[in-house]
C-alpha cells in the first residue's frame, strides 16, 4: 500500500510540473528537465545562458540558447513564461541629513 501511495504522490508531482508554465528566469536545472526534449546538457546551456546574458524578455529569446532551435520552442511555447526574475539588491538609500 505505501508503494502504491509513494507511485501515485509521485505522480501527481510530475503533473504538478506538466501543468505550471515554466519560468525561464527562475527555473532550476530539475524544472527546465521536466520539460520534453530538455536535458541535463540543455537546461545546463539554459541557465548558463541566462546567468551570462540576463534573464530572458521573451519566450523566443530561447532560441539564442546553443542547442535549441524554432522546432524544439515551438513545442516548449505552451509550457513557458519569462515572468519577472527575481528583483536585483537596490543599493541602500543615502541617509538624509537634518537642515
Amino acid at each position: 500500500m505505501k508503494k502504491l501511495f509513494a507511485v501515485f504522490a509521485g505522480l501527481l508531482l510530475l503533473c504538478n510540473f506538466a501543468l505550471a508554465a515554466v519560468n525561464l528566469n527562475t527555473a532550476t536545472a530539475p524544472q527546465l528537465e521536466a520539460l520534453q526534449g530538455i536535458g541535463p546538457a540543455k537546461a545546463k546551456a539554459i541557465i548558463d545562458y541566462r546567468s551570462k546574458n540576463g534573464p530572458f524578455k521573451t519566450v523566443d529569446d530561447l532560441k539564442k540558447v546553443s542547442g535549441i532551435g524554432d522546432k524544439t520552442l515551438e513545442k516548449l511555447r505552451k509550457d513557458l513564461t519569462v515572468g519577472g526574475a527575481a528583483p536585483a539588491a537596490k543599493p541602500a538609500a543615502k541617509p538624509v541629513a537634518a537642515k
